[in-house]
């Protein structure tokens, strides 16, 4: 896939689009394919519908016109435009964003006038042009109609390759430069966190544009949405929650852990009372709410497996009509052990009607137990990560369950910090100092543990489980966890510590889920070959591509 710029472009019509799918489906990983740049010089506002930029041949500038587009006897050309058609000038206003392409990366330092191929070419991607037509300002290999739309990438190659300048191909580092140049000339030390919090905005602008997939359910009243790591499940989740509850149904907004518990509570106590759900927390919670007895230790499994859920079911078939709900939403519902959903569905107000709607990912099944839901739900896939940058979710691409489109945007590298697992603790403590001196807050950073608990997560847990999750929301605190109460959470920055001696069971779940809980930085302290065991040699070797792994390993933390 080439580098996209923007990684999901807007556009006004339906040829802009059409063509720059189908060179983001061509074009390689070492080309460019920037989308909608605007240019402006001291002449006038240019506006580059496409420019492709191809490692080995040079840049092209695409001017795309959609609809019939007709050239006129007198060489004028035009478009429909409503009832009729209107005058366009295509070749023009390609020339000219070469021209103006071409004159800005060379009045950057950075650039240092380089000499590669530079082009302009029109694209008709719903026109067919005929294979012998000319006219003097644009002969046909520089216009590409319907039919060349199939292998669009390897025409403008061709019209690069025999493009007669005296200038030399473009190299895979000439690409990557007019990338960067693309960027502006700002200060090369950007602020840490306005980057962040930029990355979040956009982050946050692509999660909500997923609420069309809830538009298309609305009248589906069971429903398994899947997706990976980063997908936002857990914000489609909320926002199904406050729908149906907008609507008046009496709604279960419902998790395992209490961490994403507090959370969704934390998140739903803020809206209008008419939107909240009528219960958020944990399945065992709504257990206590019918009058259960819970007991206070998490050790007696059988409890809370078997005869709790046993009696939760007894307790759900005498409620009254006002206490059922007419749909529950289950967050991370891959946890649901196969016992708890008959105490669930025993809880509808209807048993055929009442709405089911489960958010899940296979990939972060870190319990033995197998949870699956008795019932026949419509399936919808999420394959888009919008949550992790693209330099984390790169690490962890090949733990999931599917394959995801990466539209995180661009962050500090990942580092991995190599220490002996019994080490970990020490040197993540020693990797946190450091990113809290390069800039970052501590309400930031999460030092998450794959075995045994941090020392202070354990004092604060002794002081009570309220306690302990409130410090998640104290912003002078860094927060201390284990991957498996942090599922659905997640932090700006993770120092994640390998402290397992030896895999064990579902140690591959563990890693997924830790590597992905990171926003916008990663360090992982581990022993690569403990990585490579659990994790395969495709996450060391993406852990390790952007430097050496070492005990001197360096956080690259302002310089992306």
């Amino acid at each position: 896939m080439p580098r996209l710029e923007p990684e999901l472009p807007e556009f006004t019509n339906n040829g802009e689009r059409h063509v720059w799918q189908r060179l983001s489906d061509q074009l390689g990983d070492d080309d460019l394919l920037v989308a909608n740049l605007r240019l402006t010089d001291r002449k006038q506002d240019h506006e580059l519908d496409l420019v492709v930029g191809l490692a080995g041949f040079g840049v092209v500038v695409v001017e795309v016109k959609g609809g019939q587009v007709r050239c006129e006897p007198d060489g004028s050309w035009s478009q429909p435009w409503g009832n009729g058609r209107r005058t366009i000038s295509p070749v023009r206003q390609a020339r000219n964003g070469k021209y103006a392409l071409r004159s800005y990366a060379d009045a950057d330092p950075r650039w240092r006038k380089r000499r590669i191929r530079w082009a302009h070419a029109v694209a008709l991607p719903y026109t067919d042009v005929d294979a012998d037509f000319a006219t003097p300002e644009c002969p046909r290999w520089s216009i590409a109609g319907r039919r060349d739309m199939a292998d669009l990438a390897t025409f403008l190659r061709d019209l690069l390759h025999h493009q007669e300048d005296g200038n030399p191909p473009a190299s895979a580092e000439d690409i990557a430069h007019l990338h960067e140049l693309l960027q502006g000339r700002m200060h090369p030390q950007h602020e840490l966190l306005g980057e962040a919090a930029e990355r979040e905005d956009r982050t946050d602008r692509l999660t909500q544009q997923q609420s069309m997939i809830l538009d298309a359910i609305r009248l589906l009243p069971r429903v398994e949405i899947r997706g990976g790591a980063g997908s936002g499940k857990t914000w489609l989740a909320l926002e199904q929650a406050e729908r149906l509850s907008r609507q008046g149904q009496r709604v279960a907004l419902l998790c395992y852990s209490r961490g994403l518990a507090r959370f969704l509570r934390r998140r739903t106590e803020t809206l209008p009372r008419r939107s909240r759900p009528a219960y958020v927390g944990t399945f065992h919670g709504l257990g206590e709410l019918w009058g259960a007895t819970l007991l206070d230790s998490d050790d007696d499994s059988d409890f809370w497996e078997h005869r709790l859920p046993e009696e939760m079911t007894r307790l759900a078939a005498g409620l009254p009509a006002g206490h059922r709900f007419d749909a529950v939403v289950v967050d991370e519902a891959q946890d649901f052990a196969d016992a708890w959903w008959p105490a669930l569905l025993a809880a509808l107000r209807h048993e055929e009607e009442s709405g089911v709607y489960v958010f899940s990912d296979e990939g972060q099944r870190v319990f033995a137990r197998f949870g699956g839901v008795p019932l026949a739900l419509v399936p919808l896939v999420l394959d888009t990560n919008l949550r992790n940058t693209r330099q984390i979710g790169d690490t962890f691409g090949t733990l999931a369950p599917i394959r995801m489109r990466l539209a995180g945007g661009d962050g500090p590298d990942v580092s991995l910090v190599e220490c002996e697992a019994a080490d970990a603790l020490a040197v993540a403590d020693d990797q946190v100092d450091r990113l809290l001196e390069a800039g970052w807050r501590p309400e930031d950073v999460a030092l998450l543990t794959t075995g045994s608990r941090h020392p202070e997560q354990a004092q604060r847990q002794d002081e009570g489980q309220d306690r302990y999750w409130d410090s998640f929301w104290d912003t002078e605190q860094v927060f201390y966890g284990h991957v498996l109460g942090f599922k659905g959470l997640e932090r700006r920055v993770v120092v994640l510590a390998l402290n397992e001696a030896e895999p064990r069971e579902r140690s591959t779940e563990r890693l997924y889920v830790g590597l992905s809980r990171a926003r916008d930085q990663l360090v992982v302290c581990g022993d690569p070959d403990y990585v490579e065991r659990v994790g395969g040699p495709q996450v060391l070797r993406r852990l390790t591509a952007s430097q050496p792994v070492g005990k001197e390993s360096t956080i690259p933390v302002t310089e992306q």
